[in-house]
């Protein structure tokens, strides 16, 4: 009976999905080719949903940002929702450890006409957060956080290096299907999450809660922060 009643709200939690999508996240050809193109590449389907990337775009907007860093580019769909919400001379750099995703994601945004405006660096984002800080590109008005969790303590360090006061920091998947609360967990991911977390309750600098989610990709939930202080 407990898989049925899981099943069955999965189905929920899709068909709802759909629901908002259909009347809130119009059919875009150039956000649908970047999901229809990373799947047919083998990508694995770890992008964020529509109506989640219609959210990253609102709060780009309500935040006004002009510079986005994001760790974790994959196709590059979540980039497309997070450039747009840019002015014409606003910049988006985003970090793809994986050749594969990086090339996948290159033309997913020329495609979508932002090739001017995102700027992808292939290689690890630990290796390549010391360049970007290097060459003056901080700070930046929002940080997404969205690659290899085991890491995610590492990239909330460097999102704090390159941030400002007043800053968003946003991170994904800090649920993992409710895991996150096992302490005893062998997991790498939920380790790192649990730190991730708990860096944040304890770093003086930053506000933060964090949302537990169900839809189509799910459940799951994310992180938002800002920047409270001068770095």
């Amino acid at each position: 009976m407990g898989k049925k009643r899981e099943s069955m709200t999965q189905e929920q939690w899709t068909a709802v999905d759909r629901y908002f999508t259909d009347l809130l996240v119009p059919p875009d050809p150039a956000l649908d080719a970047a999901l229809q193109t990373s799947a047919a590449a083998g990508l694995p389907p770890h992008n964020v949903s529509p109506n989640q990337g219609k959210l990253l775009l609102l709060l780009a907007q309500i935040q006004g940002a002009r510079t986005i860093l994001e760790i974790g580019t994959l196709g590059g769909y979540s980039t497309i929702w997070l450039a747009r919400a840019l002015p014409s001379d606003g910049r988006l750099i985003t970090l793809e450890a994986d050749p594969k995703h990086a090339e996948v994601a290159r033309a997913n945004i020329a495609h979508a006409g932002l090739a001017d405006i995102v700027d992808l660096r292939l290689g690890q984002a630990l290796s390549t957060l010391p360049q970007i800080a290097a060459e003056g590109h901080s700070p930046f008005d929002l940080i997404f956080i969205d690659a290899d969790k085991p890491n995610n303590p590492h990239y909330f360090a460097w999102a704090l290096k390159l941030s400002r006061r007043g800053s968003l920091i946003i991170a994904d998947n800090v649920v993992r299907n409710g895991a996150v609360v096992d302490a005893a967990s062998g997991d790498p991911s939920v380790q790192g999450v649990r730190r991730f977390n708990e860096l944040l309750a304890s770093e003086p600098r930053v506000s933060a809660t964090a949302i537990q989610t169900v839809g189509s990709k799910g459940y799951d939930g994310f992180a938002i922060a800002i920047v409270t202080t001068d770095q």
